[in-house]
């Protein structure tokens, strides 16, 4: 296949950054995982080269749907398995996955798409949401499934875990938001759009969800929503950072909304769809926003107002 060809077909999917904070890794639909060096890209002496991967390899046979790390491991999900990277064996260039692991599905022909995974911090376990509509949880310390969570009639797309509480809560095609302690709740329908559940995120007692229906910011102890966001199209996912919250989905652009359902502003990009956007954390020098949709391009914020620059694969 021509490599152009790919290029222009390519879509970034997911994303997660080293423990250290220096590195990037993103995932795209042909199943590769691309390590940038944000250290080299974000350097006064950057090149064209250092917005360039310092590796990439294939990782899995279809999109590469799901990123998430630990303190020293790089977890990814594709069609119906996860596997686990050192993270400081990647830094070395050397891409051999620790472990690949297929949750327990009814059928061993069912490959289900795995679209989410977190981290429960309290019983350090993963906790996968996929397409065959279930949540399994892996215990990482003994690497087995050890339990499944049943209850949302069509697949998943997203979770998070309230991280005070150790609480689950997905998202899913259905038009459901669970909160795995105490039930289900509907979100605010925009029915022309579809009703399914594409981001979720939460910040103590606030939750954020969206998809079909509207981006909207909900209180947590009074399971009612606070904020309607009037963006349009899906949003496919959202942070909360400082006292903003961040938005990427349909649109070449990153909405940053106030927590009173304010658009305050939308700040271009290359990509003419988003899929997936992080915050860098890990490192205050490094500190970035990345965003990657329907481009081989991730575009990279130093300053939340406008795009720095862009790595490509």
């Amino acid at each position: 296949i021509n490599p152009i060809w790919l290029l222009l077909h390519m879509s970034v999917f997911s994303q997660s950054f080293s423990p250290c904070g220096r590195f990037l890794a993103a995932g795209n639909n042909y199943g590769e995982i691309a390590l940038f060096s944000l250290s080299a890209a974000l350097s006064p002496d950057a090149t064209a080269l250092s917005q360039k991967p310092v590796l990439t390899f294939t990782a899995h046979d279809g999109p590469v749907f799901s990123l998430l790390s630990n303190d020293s491991q790089l977890f990814s999900a594709g069609n119906g398995e996860i596997s686990c990277w050192s993270w400081s064996e990647l830094v070395k260039k050397n891409a051999k996955p620790l472990w690949t692991k297929r949750p327990n599905y009814k059928s061993s022909l069912e490959i289900p798409e795995i679209n989410a995974m977190i981290i429960n911090p309290r019983d350090n376990s993963l906790v996968v949401g996929g397409g065959d509509n279930n949540i399994h949880i892996l215990d990482l310390e003994h690497g087995v499934f050890k339990s499944v969570l049943q209850g949302h009639s069509d697949y998943i797309h997203c979770v998070s875990v309230r991280e005070r509480e150790a609480e689950i809560l997905s998202g899913g095609e259905d038009g459901a938001v669970r909160m795995w302690e105490f039930g289900v709740f509907q979100s605010c329908a925009r029915p022309q759009y579809g009703k399914w559940i594409s981001c979720l995120t939460t910040d103590s007692d606030w939750m954020l969800c969206g998809g079909g229906p509207s981006l909207s910011l909900w209180h947590l102890r009074s399971l009612s929503p606070t904020s309607v966001f009037p963006l349009a199209g899906c949003q496919r996912q959202a942070a909360f950072y400082q006292d903003m919250i961040l938005a990427v989905g349909e649109g070449p652009f990153v909405s940053h909304c106030l927590l009173g359902g304010e658009v305050k502003a939308q700040i271009p990009c290359t990509p003419q769809s988003l899929n997936t956007l992080q915050i860098n954390a890990n490192s205050t020098e490094h500190r970035v926003l990345t965003v990657g949709g329907s481009s081989d391009h991730i575009d990279v914020f130093t300053n939340l107002s406008y795009k720095t620059f862009s790595l490509s694969f």
